[in-house]
């Protein structure tokens, strides 16, 4: 434990081994494979790291949408690069989403997802952003053939219901 301490670690693996002198330090990782001591001992080291980590996080159970919504008209939404945007070829910093002040969090790109993506990346058709800023500016960036058309929904007065409302009044 003082070793992974010295070098500032709070999660570490340390290799030793046994010498004429007593236990000896061969190694320290930063990033430790547990199957080998999991095996070993049949304990579950991974869990209690996780358990570990998570006792050190001071927020509440609340989606990560809810915490990046601190003001508003600022949100998160995920913008989709359809084929033929004029996004397309260009990398995040000439995209112009900066200059709207547009904060690229992630790329996906079919399975891979690159968390705070450099702008020098080149956005591709298909690729989705989610993205921090004002909701309607993204808005904005999403084609109008490719925006939701919300259906006004319109019940029918019930003159009924009404007249038997006046008789109780």
């Amino acid at each position: 434990m003082r070793a992974a301490q010295i070098i500032g670690l709070r999660v570490a693996g340390v290799d030793m081994l046994e010498s004429a002198d007593g236990p000896q330090i061969m190694e320290i990782n930063s990033s430790p494979g547990l199957e080998g001591i999991e095996s070993a001992t049949k304990l579950d080291v991974a869990g209690s790291v996780v358990d570990y980590i998570a006792s050190q996080v001071n927020f509440p159970e609340i989606d990560i949408r809810q915490r990046l919504t601190v003001s508003k008209g600022y949100g998160v939404a995920e913008i989709h690069i359809p084929d033929g945007s004029d996004f397309v070829g260009k990398t995040i910093a000439t995209s112009g989403l900066h200059d709207r002040d547009l904060i690229v969090l992630t790329l996906s790109r079919g399975t891979t997802v690159v968390s705070n993506p450099k702008g020098s990346r080149t956005l591709e058709a298909n690729d989705r952003l989610l993205c921090y800023g004002k909701k309607e500016t993204m808005r904005d960036l999403v084609p109008a053939k490719y925006r939701k058309k919300r259906k006004p929904k319109v019940r029918k007065l019930d003159l009924d219901l009404l007249d038997s409302l006046d008789e109780t009044t």
